[in-house]
C-alpha cells in the first residue's frame, strides 16, 4: 500500500473551512441546553463493514474545539474494519465535544467511504497485475483529502493537478488535427521528466500515438476485445492504461486483458459516505 500520509496543510485548511461552515457564530444549542464545566466521554464507532480513513482531521477537530481533551485513536487509517468496531474513545469538555460531532463524523464518513469503495475495486483485480488509478473527478477543494483515502483503499493516484502531467485527450486532439500530431507537439516542449500520455479510441490510434513518442496510453471506452488487440500491439514497450465502462462488475475481465492500469473516477466521485456514529456518555 502507498504511503500513508495525510499533509498538516491539507488537514488544516480543510478543518478551517469545514468549522467555519458548521458553527458559524456558534453552537447556540449546545450553549443553551449544556451546563457550564459539563464533560462527557464518548467513543465512535462503525456501523457497517468499511476502510477507515480521515483520523488526522478526527485529531484535529478535537484539538481545536476540545484541547483539553482525551483523544484515543484505536484503529489507523487504511484498516478494514466489520460493523460495530470502535474507530476511537474521548473524554473531556462536553461543549468542545458536542460542537464537533458532526464535523467530526462527516470527515469520517466521506473519507471513509472512498477508502471503503476504492478497496472494493482493488480486491477485485487481485491477482491479475493491473493497478487501479484515481482520476481528477474529485469534489472541488477537497481532491488531496479524496486522493490520500483513495491511497488507504489501496489505489494508486493519478495526476492531481494539470501541471504533473500530460494528458492528451479528445478534445486537444480535435483542435490539434490527429493524435499524432498533438503528441509530436507536445514532444516539442521542454516540461522536464513530465510524461506524455495520449487518449486513443481506436486500434488505429494506439499505433499512431506510440509511433509518434507517446509514454503511456489512455484505451478510452474500448471493449475487451480491442483491449487485448492494444496489449498484443504495443507488447509491454509502454504502459497501457483502460477507462470507460469500468465498475466492479468489469473490472476482473478488463484487468484480465494484460493492461498495465485501470483508471476509476467512480471512486472519489460517486463513493457513498459510510455509516459511523458517535455515542456520548455523561462521565
Amino acid at each position: 500500500m502507498a504511503e500513508l500520509k495525510m499533509e498538516p496543510a491539507d488537514i488544516a485548511a480543510a478543518v478551517d473551512v469545514a468549522l467555519a461552515e458548521d458553527i458559524g457564530r456558534g453552537d447556540l444549542t449546545t450553549r443553551a441546553t449544556v451546563p457550564a464545566g459539563a464533560r462527557l466521554r464518548a467513543q465512535i464507532t462503525a456501523r457497517e463493514d468499511m476502510v477507515v480513513a480521515g483520523m488526522p482531521l478526527l485529531r484535529e477537530i478535537v484539538d481545536r474545539l476540545a484541547p483539553d481533551a482525551e483523544l484515543e485513536l484505536l484503529t489507523p487509517d487504511g484498516t478494514s474494519v466489520q460493523s460495530g468496531a470502535v474507530l476511537a474513545r474521548m473524554a473531556g469538555p462536553a461543549e468542545g465535544l458536542l460542537t464537533a460531532e458532526r464535523t467530526a463524523l462527516n470527515s469520517l464518513q466521506f473519507l471513509s467511504g472512498i477508502a471503503t469503495l476504492t478497496h472494493a475495486y482493488v480486491r477485485e483485480i487481485a491477482g491479475t497485475g493491473a493497478t487501479l488509478l484515481d482520476t481528477r473527478k474529485t469534489v472541488p477543494g477537497l481532491r488531496n483529502l479524496s486522493k490520500y483515502a483513495v491511497r488507504c483503499g489501496g489505489g494508486t493516484n493519478h495526476r492531481m493537478r494539470l501541471d504533473d502531467g500530460i494528458l492528451i485527450k479528445d478534445n486537444h486532439i480535435a483542435v490539434a488535427g490527429t493524435i499524432g500530431d498533438a503528441v509530436r507537439s507536445a514532444k516539442q516542449h521542454d516540461f522536464g521528466a513530465i510524461r506524455i500520455q495520449a487518449e486513443c479510441d481506436t486500434l488505429a490510434q494506439v499505433k499512431e500515438a506510440f509511433e509518434a513518442g507517446a509514454d503511456s496510453l489512455l484505451l478510452d471506452n474500448m471493449s475487451l476485445a480491442q483491449l487485448r488487440e492494444a496489449v498484443t500491439l504495443i507488447n509491454g514497450r509502454i504502459p497501457l492504461e483502460a477507462s470507460g465502462g469500468v465498475n466492479l462488475q468489469t473490472i476482473r475481465a478488463i484487468a484480465e486483458t494484460g493492461v498495465d492500469f485501470i483508471s476509476v473516477g467512480a471512486i472519489t466521485q460517486r463513493a457513498p459516505a459510510v455509516d459511523i456514529g458517535l455515542d456520548f456518555t455523561w462521565e
